[in-house]
């Protein structure tokens, strides 16, 4: 009974979400689309012929909106589940902390990577705290992976939850990146932790 009055709850949100409804209006897979729009508005993350890799794409909003507004660049989109195809992007089904998927990722990219982006999430638990701090080892490991692999002014833009390892990711993102930011984009949901950490320039 508890569940299904989540389930009901749930649905009515979404109903009521103004981005739920514009994002079926304009095609996007997911409201998460207007976070990397507004992200992209304020900090100016993306220019023609960029490469870009989105790691824990699924379901794919994060991808539909770079494929738009960049050209002629080079877009591979990769998450542990299969996703419906993107224009315009190259798609791996895998986990981005394995060496052979490593390997294909330089494979596509002939120079280095210009912009990592990630959205990734654990799968909640319903402990805000467990959850944050679960997600903030995602946020650390891709920050990491984006240390090897972007340009020297490359851009990193990650998930991250306000809860105990805020702190500590802030303080790895300044260790490893020139300009660091914090941003709470108003399409994210007002009961929401979540906020997105911006870093630029490789030091």
């Amino acid at each position: 009974m508890k569940k299904n009055k989540i389930s009901k709850n749930w649905i009515n949100k979404q109903k009521r979400d103004i981005y739920v409804r514009q994002s079926k209006v304009d095609g996007y897979r997911a409201r998460s689309a207007y976070k990397l729009i507004e992200i992209n508005e304020k900090f100016k993350i993306f220019q023609n012929e960029m490469s870009v890799l989105d790691i824990g794409a699924a379901p794919g909003s994060w991808s539909q909106y770079v494929s738009k507004v960049v050209k002629n660049g080079t877009l591979i989109s990769i998450d542990l589940k299969k996703m419906e195809n993107i224009q315009n992007s190259i798609q791996i089904e895998g986990d981005f902390t394995d060496f052979k998927i490593q390997s294909k990722i330089k494979k596509y990219f002939k120079d280095e990577i210009n912009v990592v982006l990630s959205d990734m999430a654990v799968n909640t638990t319903g402990i805000k705290n467990l959850d944050a701090i679960q997600t903030g080892e995602l946020c650390k490991e891709a920050m990491i992976f984006a240390k090897d692999f972007l340009s020297k002014k490359g851009i990193f833009v990650s998930k991250i939850f306000m809860g105990s390892s805020f702190n500590e990711i802030v303080a790895l993102g300044k260790k490893i990146f020139k300009e660091v930011k914090v941003f709470k984009p108003k399409s994210s949901r007002k009961d929401s932790k979540e906020s997105f950490i911006i870093c630029k320039n490789l030091r």
